[in-house]
C-alpha cells in the first residue's frame, strides 16, 4: 500500500505475484503509453537483476520495486535521482527499523547497509521512446532474508525489527520518495539533497576502491561535487569519479565487493 501522501501526489501501484523483472515489467508499461508515477511491486522475480547486468536473488518475503518516471526531469539530470532514491530508501529504512546513521549508511552510488553490510541496492536506467525519456528506479531490499553466499556481508531489515514488512516498508518508502523528490525538484534542489546524502554517506574521509573501465584507484573518499560526481583523494591528485564501483575493507584488497 503507498502512503496517503503518495497516492494524493498521484502514485499508483501495481502488485504482481511473481514477474521476470519488475524494471522488465515497467519497460513494458511504458511502451503500452502509462504516464509514469507508478510502483511496480513482485512478491517475487525469475531474473532479477542489478548493477552492470548481475544476477539479484530474489526469494519471497523481500522487496523487489520499480518506480517508473515519465519525463522526470533533463537527461543531464537523471544521475542525481540516484541520491534521491537512496535518500528515500534511507529514510524508509529508519522509520521501520528504527536505526539511524551511522549504523544505516549509504554506500556510493547505489547501496544502503546496516553496519555495514548490504541491506539493499538500487538501480537507475534512463529510457527514450517516441520524445519522451522516462527514468525507472529499481529497488531491491533484503527484508526477509539475506543472501549467505555473497563475497561481502549482507544482512536484513527483519534481523534489526521483527515487525518489518512489505506493506510497512512500501508506505514508508513511497512517502519519502515523494517528499525527497518534491525537494529536490525545487530550483537549486539538488544543493541540499547532496548535503543530506552526505550526511548518511558510508565510508567518508575512508580510504576505498574504486573499479573503473581503465583500472581499480584506491584513495580517500573525500565527498560528492556540486554535479554529485565522487571525489577521491589519490596518490597522484584528486579524481572526480562519474560511476564505478565502490569497494573497501578486505573487499577491496582483493578486489571484489
Amino acid at each position: 500500500m503507498l502512503s496517503e501522501a503518495a497516492r494524493a501526489a498521484g502514485y499508483r501501484l501495481i502488485v504482481r505475484d511473481e514477474v521476470s523483472s519488475t524494471m522488465e515489467e515497467a519497460r513494458a508499461v511504458l511502451a503500452q503509453g502509462d504516464p509514469g508515477k507508478l510502483w511496480i511491486v513482485a512478491r517475487s522475480q525469475k531474473a532479477g537483476r542489478g548493477r552492470h547486468g548481475r544476477q539479484w536473488g530474489s526469494p519471497p518475503g523481500n522487496l523487489y520495486a520499480s518506480l517508473l518516471l515519465v519525463a522526470p526531469c533533463e537527461v543531464a539530470l537523471a544521475p542525481q535521482l540516484g541520491f534521491v532514491a537512496g535518500l528515500a530508501l534511507h529514510d524508509a529504512a529508519a522509520a521501520v527499523t528504527g536505526l539511524g546513521s551511522p549504523r544505516l549508511a549509504l554506500k556510493w552510488p547505489n547501496d544502503l547497509l546496516i553496519d555495514r553490510a548490504k541491506a539493499a541496492g538500487l538501480l537507475l536506467e534512463g529510457e527514450s521512446r517516441a520524445g519522451r525519456f522516462s527514468v525507472i528506479i529499481g529497488i531491491g531490499v533484503n527484508l526477509a532474508s539475506s543472501p549467505p553466499d555473497t563475497p561481502y556481508a549482507a544482512t536484513h531489515l527483519a534481523a534489526h525489527a521483527s515487525d518489518a514488512s512489505v506493506e510497512r516498508l512500501l508506505a514508508a518508502l513511497s512517502e519519502a520518495w515523494h517528499r525527497r523528490f518534491s525537494a529536490w525538484s525545487l530550483p537549486g534542489g539538488f544543493g541540499p539533497t547532496r548535503a543530506a546524502w552526505l550526511e548518511r554517506a558510508a565510508f567518508l574521509g575512508e580510504t576505498v576502491t574504486l573499479r573503473l573501465p581503465d583500472g581499480p584507484v584506491s584513495g580517500r573518499f573525500r565527498g560528492l561535487d556540486p554535479a554529485g560526481r565522487l571525489e577521491l583523494e589519490t596518490a597522484g591528485g584528486p579524481r572526480l569519479i562519474d560511476a564505478g564501483d565502490l569497494y573497501f575493507g578486505a573487499a577491496a584488497a582483493e578486489g571484489r565487493g
